[in-house]
């Protein structure tokens, strides 16, 4: 059974950093793309970032350009977002995936595999 296990959110300052965790167990996705998505409520779910480690390429939304840093450990499977200088707009669910294979879009329909999410409120 895959699972994308999330950890690390909470409540946070604006101007403060937090650091996701998103631990992959029943499978191995060195070879696919990984991303983090987030959701604010009443809103649609939008691509954060992702990273295609085998081409050592990463994307960013261009909303966190600059304040996120994607990064994996294959030897861990496991992806991280380090997310530094954090606004109130970023508040949201923040969850994790894995696309079906190398190739993907910044549409949710092209990750097969999700984690259950995790909590990110940025205080004003």
């Amino acid at each position: 059974q895959v699972q994308l296990i999330e950890s690390g959110g909470g409540l946070v300052q604006a101007g403060g950093s937090l650091r996701l965790s998103c631990a992959a167990s029943g499978r191995t996705f060195s070879s696919n793309a990984m991303g983090w998505f987030r959701q604010a409520p009443g809103k649609e779910r939008e691509f954060v970032t992702a990273t295609r480690w085998s081409a050592g390429s990463t994307d960013y939304a261009d909303s966190v350009k600059g304040r996120f840093t994607i990064s994996r450990d294959n030897a861990k499977n496991t992806v991280y977002l380090q997310m530094n200088n954090l606004k109130p707009e970023d508040t949201a669910i923040y969850y994790c995936a894995a696309a079906r294979g190398f190739y993907y879009s910044r549409s949710p329909a092209s990750f097969g595999f999700w984690g259950q999410g995790i909590q990110v409120t940025v205080s004003s």
